[in-house]
Parts: structure tokens; C-alpha cells; sequence
């Protein structure tokens, strides 16, 4: 594989030092032969910028210095890469083995396509799987519908990055959906059927911290969408399931966020607008009412029974 195509990884960084060397290592310790790693921390404070210089050797290029958030700091890094293919790690996630050369091989297979993804697993603080995010091949009609892909098991063919253009700094926590809906108004987008990544969710994390905000910005994305002349003809065939997806979506971070009623309301809405949408999160909705005679304890227990599946090895590959 000596004229295997370039690959460059970007990792953001901003005071996540509990978790950023597992994920550092989890891009350097890849078997693919050519691949430049950049790293762009926002001015860390808790040793962060310590680990990476551990590492500086083995890094492409690397900066500490105050941004304009994550979009800005993944920019940062994505114009300086150089390679064929692109992604980005965020720093309390993890590659799986493999998974870069995985990656390349479905690009190179499927040279019309502009990302290629896998599944990705939800691990908790400590590392432990509690859920495998399992998707199909999608594509823009999909997106629309908010059908969402774990950002750490994408791949992105640069010249299709390129044309789409960069994130969007005023998106904040939609800023990787956003850019695979105009990504895949340009290109195919290809599915590996094979899990490539994970994805750690704690306290600090904004899709625990800020679950309650990434509704708005689902709601801003189909807004945005009626007004662009390539995707708005695919939004118009799929209005009412795109607008239910929106719902659904929304009322799943508020769920998060323990807004139960306002969650049931957005359900309600959903299932109104396409109940086919609203019902691909049937289990939430369900889970609504026996929350509200506080039995919220059930949802402990099948995520420690999810827990005990997965290292058990009943949830593998």
C-alpha cells in the first residue's frame, strides 16, 4: 500500500484532558500506512495541551489557541489538511481498529460517493458500550427526515467537502448534519454496514449538557433547506415526513433534557405529520408516561442490562 491515498484526521480540542489521550491514540495506533493527524485545541486548561505535546512527534501539525468555537477550530484544521480523504475526531471519542483503512477501501470502491459511513457504538464516561447505532443507506431524502449518523464514523472524500464548502460557524450543535445534507445534495453517500467508531456520552458532553437546544437547530436546518435551489425539490416530495422528523428529533433531546411533557407534545405533533416517522422511536415514546409516575428507574435498568449484553459479547460486530 505504498501509494495508498492520503488520509487526514482532525481532532478539536477544548479541556476534555480526561479523555483526549485515549482518543489521540486511537488515530495513531490505526494500521492505514498514510495518514497525517492535526490536532487544534482551543486554549485547553486542564493539562489537555500538555497530553498533545506527548505526542507532538507524531502529529502533522497542532495548535493551542482561543477559537471561535468547534466549527472554527474543525475548519481550522480540515484547510490545512492535505489529504484525498478527510474526517474529524472529536476528543472524547475513539476509532475503532481498522477503521481508517476500512474507510478508504469503501471510498476507493465507490468513487462516486462524497462520505462513506459505519455504525458507531455509545460508550458512557467510562468507556463501557451501551448502545450500537445501527444505519442503512441513506441519502439526502433521509437527512431530511433527520435520520442522523454518528459524526465519528464518517469519512469525507475532500474534493466533495470542498465544493459543499466548510461548517457553518452559526450551527452549534447540528454543524455535522447540516454539512452531510449539502454534501449529499452533490455526491452519494455509502454505508459500510460495519461499526467503525465510538462515541462517548457524559455530563459534560453538549448532547448531555445542551440536549434541550439541538431541536432549534432541526427546525432551522429544513428552513434553510426550502431555500436552496438543489435540495428544496427533494424537501418539497418528503414536506410533512421531513417537518415530523424535525418533531421526533426535538422531542428526543428534550426527552433527554427530562422536558417530558414537551417531549410528548413534539411526539404528538410527529405522529400527526407521519406517524411512520414519530414511530422510529416508539420505545421513547412509550417510556413517556411511566417517567411521569416516576418510574424513570426502568431506564437505568435496560441501559445497565444493555451494558451487561455488550460485555457479555451478545452485541458484537
Amino acid at each position: 500500500m505504498s501509494e495508498a491515498p492520503l488520509v487526514s484526521i482532525v481532532t478539536p480540542s477544548y479541556n476534555q484532558a480526561a479523555f483526549l489521550e485515549q482518543t489521540l491514540r486511537s488515530v495513531l495506533q490505526q494500521d492505514y500506512p498514510n495518514l497525517e493527524y492535526l490536532v487544534v485545541d482551543g486554549g485547553s486548561t486542564d493539562g489537555s495541551v500538555e497530553i498533545i505535546r506527548r505526542y507532538s512527534d507524531r502529529l502533522a501539525w497542532q495548535v493551542s489557541e482561543r477559537d471561535n468555537g468547534q466549527a472554527d477550530a474543525i475548519n481550522k484544521g480540515l484547510r490545512r489538511a492535505r489529504g484525498e480523504y478527510v474526517a474529524w475526531l472529536n476528543s472524547d471519542d475513539c476509532y475503532l481498529p481498522g477503521a481508517v483503512s476500512a474507510a478508504v477501501r469503501l471510498l476507493q470502491a465507490h468513487p462516486e460517493a462524497g462520505l462513506v459511513y459505519g455504525d458507531v457504538y455509545a460508550v458512557d464516561a467510562a468507556g463501557r458500550r451501551t448502545n450500537r447505532m445501527r444505519y442503512r443507506q441513506w441519502g439526502l431524502k433521509d437527512l431530511l427526515c433527520f435520520r442522523i449518523l454518528g459524526q465519528p464514523g464518517v469519512f469525507m472524500r475532500r474534493a466533495v467537502l470542498e465544493q459543499a464548502g466548510y461548517l457553518d460557524l452559526s450551527y452549534h450543535f447540528l454543524l455535522d448534519h447540516h454539512l452531510w445534507v449539502r454534501m449529499s445534495a452533490l455526491a452519494p453517500m455509502v454505508y459500510a454496514g460495519q461499526a467503525w467508531a465510538e462515541a462517548r456520552y457524559h455530563e459534560q458532553a453538549k448532547n448531555v449538557a445542551r440536549a434541550a437546544e439541538f431541536g432549534a437547530e432541526a427546525f432551522r436546518i429544513l428552513d434553510w433547506a426550502a431555500l436552496q435551489p438543489e435540495i428544496a425539490p427533494t424537501l418539497q416530495r418528503c414536506s410533512r415526513s421531513a417537518r415530523a422528523g424535525a418533531e421526533r428529533f426535538n422531542a428526543r433531546y428534550l426527552l433527554d433534557a427530562g422536558r417530558e411533557v414537551e417531549a410528548w407534545q413534539g411526539y404528538i405533533r410527529a405522529l400527526k405529520l407521519d406517524w411512520r416517522e414519530a414511530l422510529l422511536e416508539w420505545k421513547r415514546i412509550l417510556y413517556i408516561p411511566f417517567a411521569r409516575l416516576g418510574l424513570r428507574g426502568i431506564k437505568e435498568r435496560v441501559l445497565a442490562r444493555r451494558r451487561r449484553r455488550f460485555s457479555a459479547g451478545k452485541e458484537g460486530e
